[in-house]
């Protein structure tokens, strides 16, 4: 176990440097943006942008890394973020903070997904759930961490743009210098929604309204902020305790939807969600303490929705379709976080900057809505056939390569559990025959 986790300390490091220039360029943009005055519709579009690319990353990085190889493409991508990085400091301006954050999003899912691949050739069954957690770990505090450099410097300066060039640049030094073989190529997912509707609709419905609220306050949260009349610190805080709530509810949202519906869990969480969002929107307090409060319950619901949305797709799909259903799932996650942006930039220049939790709230009830309907469709996995909640990064995107390296693929789970789910399925199907049958 050692070994494994020594051999794979280069990649973390480099996972590290890059998540952290993720959370420190992530917010620097939009709180340097709102201090220029530019429209929040025009800010809305960073993250419309970076969404867009980051999955058509996941779509056709893929074919870049077979073509030019693992070390190479690594290079490049981060070369770009760098430069990007460097570019939009000494280009202040919306349209091509917008044009430029495409090309972020394409670059940091073709990075990752390096990343991703190269720690499960490294890992064997026995260090794989402990090497995922490290990873998991070190993503959420990467983007914290980053996120808390922003008060170390003065925004309305190219200081805070060259150190996150910088930290880019660091990122790609472990990788390239480390003399591990180069993994298998990337997998390509594709995207199949019928089958996907058919396994899970809520899931298929739900993570699309997980990703337009998650993306809306992710992009938009610092706008908000800004407006709200808060420092650049108290936004950098602001930011971090929704995504520190989110991966402390994680474990007590999982370990009782291991044991309720899941659906309910989702219905629950989600009306929690929408409650702390109206309450935001209609009260807008004033002090710093209460509104921290309730952001943090809005971020520890927000943020434990999508693994119980992917644990409850994986109950009814096949064991061997675990990458395939995650993995479109994850897609549809990213297309939801195009569609947040999009809808709140707007939402909130018409109505205000506390409107962006109208947003939120309105879908966060749609998904505990679709999750009670979706209750009395069709029953729930009895308990002992379901699949162990796995905790997924609560923080960022994530790429499909990343459902290779968790411990919860077809391949790593336990041949007793496959086999009450098979005889799940066949007593299920017996009983459907035979009512059919019936006059």
């Amino acid at each position: 176990m050692r070994h494994n986790l020594l051999s794979v300390f280069a990649l973390l490091l480099g996972t590290l440097f890059l998540f952290l220039g993720n959370g420190l360029h992530g917010l620097l943009l939009p709180v340097r943006g709102a201090l220029e005055g530019y429209p929040t519709t025009l800010l809305g579009l960073l993250g419309t942008s970076w969404a867009t690319g980051f999955v058509l990353g996941c779509l056709l990085a893929p074919t870049v890394v077979k073509r030019i190889g693992h070390v190479r493409a690594f290079s490049g991508f981060s070369s770009l973020i760098a430069i990007i990085a460097l570019l939009t400091g000494i280009l202040v301006d919306p349209i091509w903070w917008v044009a430029l954050r495409a090309f972020t999003g394409f670059s940091t899912a073709g990075t990752s997904m390096i990343i991703e691949s190269w720690l499960n050739e490294r890992a064997t069954n026995e260090s794989r759930g402990v090497i995922f957690s490290l990873y998991i770990a070190i993503t959420l505090f990467g983007v914290v961490g980053g996120q808390m450099m922003v008060p170390l410097g003065d925004v309305k300066t190219p200081i805070l743009f060259m150190v996150a060039g910088i930290v880019y640049c660091l990122a790609l030094l472990p990788t390239t210098l480390s003399t591990a073989a180069s993994p298998q190529p990337l997998k390509q997912v594709k995207l199949d929604i019928p089958t996907l509707f058919r396994t899970s609709p809520i899931a298929c419905v739900g993570i699309v309204l997980i990703g337009i609220a998650n993306g809306a306050f992710g992009t938009l949260g610092a706008v908000f902020g800004s407006d709200a009349g808060l420092s650049p610190s108290a936004i950098a805080v602001m930011m971090a305790v929704t995504i520190f709530a989110g991966a402390v509810m994680q474990l007590p949202a999982g370990r009782i939807s291991d044991r309720v519906d899941r659906r309910y869990v989702l219905a629950a969480l989600s009306a929690i969600g929408a409650v702390a969002g109206l309450l935001l929107f209609v009260v807008q307090p004033n002090g710093f303490t209460p509104l921290l409060i309730l952001i943090a319950i809005y971020g520890a619901m927000a943020n434990a929705l999508y693994p119980i949305a992917v644990s409850h797709a994986n109950d009814f799909a096949n064991p061997e379709d675990f990458v395939k259903v995650s993995g479109g799932l994850l897609l549809l996650y990213g297309i939801g976080t195009i569609i947040g942006p999009t809808i709140g930039g707007p939402i909130m220049s018409s109505v205000g900057p506390y409107s962006l939790f109208l947003v939120t709230a309105i879908a966060h009830s749609l998904i505990t809505a679709y999750a009670i309907f979706r209750s009395r469709r069709r029953a729930a996995r009895p308990a002992a056939t379901r699949d162990a909640y796995t905790t997924i990064n609560p923080g960022t995107l994530t790429t499909p390569e990343s459902l290779q390296l968790s411990p919860a693929p077809s391949s790593h789970r336990r041949p007793a559990q496959r086999a009450k789910r098979s005889e799940s399925d066949e007593h299920q199907r017996r009983r459907s025959t035979h009512q059919a049958a019936r006059p």
